[in-house]
């Protein structure tokens, strides 16, 4: 997954999310919408029904799987800026020109291209050990004899703050949080480095930003500070960190020599952009998105490929079916997600002043396992009109609305200016298993979820872009 994913990782957070669907709302969305809207969106039943079958048992099983498959086994990691990202853009522009899908455009940008080298960080006292690790995104290299220093190891910002300078200057700093959500640990990875280096830390380690080891780091991206030395930065697995935390509060010393090298430049990319023309208002759009670059580490058939296909997948379903809304479906693959969300806010920033063209923007990034339903931004009537289109979707358990102001990771580059949108919402209790691993293989991906996946997010589409009234804002 990407940059600011949030998820639910464990079925408790499932469940008390779902706590939070419209819980005043579920009567008033009646009286809110009126029975005619409602009527109407119960009218979409069919038409579901057609998309699943032809998904679920037809022409359609288990292609999405097939051609994710192919995509993964050919490209593998997809990283921004290289060779091979631009290669795989290449290859969906032909696969969907294979299905008479004409309308394709492809706008370049300029994105970071971070090539990580030597990784190694041995541990010298009190024994030795080879502690594995992956650099952040960005991180600055060390000398050639890499840094060799005592170690520090805190639970928070606050522990750290709390130091006296003389305690942290010239050391490094191990981050070892215990996971909540991704959106609450993954803090000590994005600004981990700059908050020890104000400190006058040397270098930064953290404990990998999952619930589930078997001693595999986790990289991702991390952000420096402009006017604070940057300093080098990694992830070591939760059995290393765990190691260093008992040793420290033994009160042993610590000594950990740290050698990495990277390069960083800039390169040309390109977000891809797929309509399928409505047919009474195609300069109104209902988007479809996940990004198509992935980390280094591992084949990225996760993070993002399935939401990648997915969101291919819908505007090629529904033109073999020859359903077309009345609204544009378009589909985008942004570029360079994982360093920065680079391609969605060159998309915002070429796009603004078309933005209140934006009927809906939905955005697969968080696993495409079995489907629950959809995280949903915006105001309160437009999370009841999305709540009775979930409805439609009770009979395969996806019929959950999550209220989320902030859905996404792409995406929420355009939500923030008030357009409403939704990312799917699926049983990703093991999302962050894999995640930014060497484990992000196909291996992960099941054909039958995915199908699902591609099924339901086709016919929330279509639903969206069809009906008789604006998403209103």
């Amino acid at each position: 997954m990407s940059f600011s994913a949030r998820i639910f990782v464990t079925l408790f957070i499932i469940f008390a999310s779902e706590a939070k669907f419209l819980p005043k709302s579920r009567n008033g969305c009646r009286a809110l919408l009126g029975d005619n809207l409602i009527k109407e969106i119960e009218s979409y039943k069919n038409v579901k029904n057609e998309i699943f079958k032809y998904v679920l048992e037809g022409d359609f099983k288990h292609k999405t799987y097939d051609e994710l498959a192919k995509f993964v086994d050919t490209f593998g990691a997809r990283p921004s800026g290289s060779q091979v990202l631009e290669d795989s853009i290449d290859h969906m522009i032909q696969l969907t020109r294979e299905e008479q899908l004409k309308d394709i455009v492809t706008e370049e940008l300029e994105v970071p291209h971070w090539i990580r080298g030597t990784e190694k960080v041995t541990m010298l006292e009190p024994r030795i050990k080879e502690i594995d690790v992956l650099g952040l995104g960005r991180s600055v290299t060390t000398p050639p004899e890499g840094i060799t220093a005592e170690v520090v190891v805190v639970k928070n910002f606050e522990e750290l703050s709390n130091l006296p300078n003389k305690d942290v200057d010239g050391k490094i700093v191990v981050y070892d949080p215990i996971f909540t959500t991704y959106g609450e640990t993954v803090v000590y990875r994005s600004q981990g480095a700059s908050k020890a280096a104000a400190k006058g830390a040397v270098a930064s380690l953290v404990r990998s930003i999952t619930p589930f080891s078997i001693n595999t780091p986790h990289t991702g991206s991390q952000s420096y500070d402009d006017n604070i030395k940057k300093i080098p930065a990694g992830a070591i697995s939760l059995e290393d960190a765990d190691l260093l935390r008992r040793f420290y509060d033994r009160g042993e010393k610590i000594v950990l020599n740290i050698t990495m090298s990277s390069t960083y430049e800039t390169k040309t990319s390109r977000n891809t952009i797929i309509d399928l023309k409505g047919t009474d208002h195609p300069e109104k759009l209902v988007i479809v998105s996940g990004h198509i670059d992935s980390w280094d580490v591992g084949q990225g058939a996760m993070d993002d490929g399935g939401g990648l296909f997915v969101s291919w997948a819908a505007p090629v379903i529904l033109k073999r079916l020859n359903l077309r809304p009345k609204r544009t479906i378009r589909s985008i693959f942004w570029t360079a997600e994982e360093l920065g969300l680079i391609g969605a806010y060159a998309y915002e920033e070429k796009h603004r002043n078309e933005s209140h063209n934006i009927n809906f923007i939905m955005e697969s990034d968080e696993g495409t396992f079995a489907p629950l339903g959809l995280a949903v931004a915006g105001t309160q009537e437009a999370r009841c009109i999305i709540a009775e289109i979930l409805k439609l979707f009770k009979s395969i358990n996806a019929s959950t609305l999550v209220e989320d102001d902030s859905p996404g990771s792409d995406i929420n580059v355009i939500i923030k200016n008030g357009i409403p949108g939704a990312s799917l919402h699926n049983a990703n209790e093991r999302y962050f298993w894999f995640h930014h691993t060497e484990g992000d293989t196909m291996n992960v991906e099941d054909p039958d979820e995915l199908d699902l996946c591609a099924a339901f997010w086709t016919a929330v589409a279509y639903i969206i872009a069809d009906i008789s009234i604006d998403i209103p804002r």
